[in-house]
Formats: structure tokens, C-alpha cells, sequence
């Protein structure tokens, strides 16, 4: 009709380049929710105790080559230095350090107590780990709180600094041990990917480290004299 103007019709056509049927490709990794699917596998993955336990040998051995590193210093001046005024031991670490292995058997206990299913026993002996843990720190705060009675401070000589550079360290690195006692503790793990089980057994790997770190490094300052 005069005075109108014809819109054409516009047909857009999308082309299925390489054919094979409609939709978005599968994500990264494929599958959906069947047993051969990578979205399953990765998820496999994620909730492997693996990677937890090396997660933690990686930190353990980090702390490691620092103490080595510091137990080297301590061999070599004491033997070169012409200044070394040797550090008599507070008595409060001889019974510190049974505290400190104390809590060694009583994380085993708990582990036990898991194992057999026995919850409240699991949590009895678990806390009372992290308890034996706090006992442990104090007890080193009372050691430097008898070095301190006796003039004797981290720069008095050579000696004295390694004591409470050694001492020191290990306690905050076993610190980081309580704060992984009390997250088991605490952590409920019924929606998590990581059981309670996985979880007490990497934190075990820790503290027996830490102990055994104590007595390498009580038998270093004891036999340093």
C-alpha cells in the first residue's frame, strides 16, 4: 500500500559447527554425575587424606632444615668460641619434658578410642592433650622466668641466646600444634571432606614431631654444657 514500508523478514540461522547434537560442552573435566565422570574423580581428589598428609610432611620438614640450621650454628660456636659462658638448665624442664611426652601417649589413647568408635572417650583423652600442650608452654614460660630470676637474659652470651632462641621457637611452633589439637576438637565434621579420623592422624604426625624435636634439641643444650 502506498505510504508503508515492507520490513523484510530477517532469518538468522545458527550452524552446529561439527554436528553431534545441541547444548554446552561438559565442563572441564567431563562427566556428569556417572562413576566414570572427571567431575567425580576430581572430587575423589579433593577429599584424598592424601594430600593432607603431605601438606604436613612438607611443613614438618620445613620446620626441620630451620632448627637444623639453627643446631648448626649452636655446634660450631660452641666449639670455636672463646666467649661461651655455659647455661645451667632450670630443673622445670626435666619435668616438662614428661609432661611433653606424656601427651604423647594420651593422643594415642584417643586415636584408639576413634578407632574403636568411642566418641566421648575419643574427646576425653584428645582434650586432655591440648591441656598436657598448654601445661608444656607454661612450664617453658617458667624457665625463662628462672633465667630471668638468675641475671641471665637472651643477650647475656652466646649460650643464653641459643637457649631461648631454641626454646622459644619450639614453643610457638608447638602452639600451632595446640591450635590443630583444638580445631579436631571442636570441628564437626559431618559435612566436611575430611573425616575426624584423617584429621586426628595428620595432626599426630605434628605432635610427635614436636616431641621429638624437644628431646633432639633438650640433649643439644644438656650435652652443649
Amino acid at each position: 500500500m502506498p505510504g508503508t514500508t515492507a520490513t523484510p523478514d530477517i532469518e538468522i540461522i545458527v550452524e552446529d559447527i561439527g554436528g553431534g547434537g545441541g547444548g554446552l560442552p561438559p565442563p572441564f573435566g567431563g562427566g556428569d554425575d556417572g562413576d566414570g565422570g572427571g567431575g567425580n574423580r576430581r572430587r575423589n581428589w579433593s577429599a584424598s587424606p592424601k594430600r593432607y598428609s603431605t601438606a604436613i610432611a612438607i611443613g614438618i620438614v620445613a620446620i626441620l632444615m630451620f632448627f637444623m640450621a639453627l643446631a648448626s650454628a649452636f655446634i660450631v660456636l660452641r666449639r670455636g668460641s672463646a666467649v661461651w659462658v655455659t647455661v645451667h638448665l632450670p630443673f622445670v624442664v626435666w619435668p616438662n619434658t614428661c609432661v611433653l611426652l606424656a601427651s604423647s601417649f594420651t593422643l594415642e589413647a584417643a586415636r584408639r578410642r576413634l578407632f574403636l568408635a568411642d566418641l566421648s572417650g575419643f574427646q576425653k583423652f584428645w582434650l586432655f592433650t591440648t591441656v598436657l600442650g598448654f601445661l608444656f608452654v607454661g612450664g617453658q614460660l617458667i624457665a625463662w622466668r628462672q633465667l630471668v630470676a638468675q641475671g641471665i637474659y637472651i643477650a647475656s652470651n652466646q649460650a643464653s641466646s641459643f637457649f631461648y632462641i631454641f626454646t622459644g621457637a619450639h614453643a610457638v611452633h608447638l602452639l600451632g600444634g595446640v591450635c590443630a589439637l583444638l580445631y579436631v576438637l571442636v570441628r564437626k565434621f559431618k559435612e566436611t571432606t575430611v573425616s575426624r579420623s584423617t584429621a586426628a592422624e595428620v595432626a599426630s604426625y605434628y605432635w610427635h614431631f614436636m616431641d621429638g624435636l624437644w628431646i633432639f634439641l633438650l640433649a643439644l643444650l644438656y650435652l652443649g654444657k
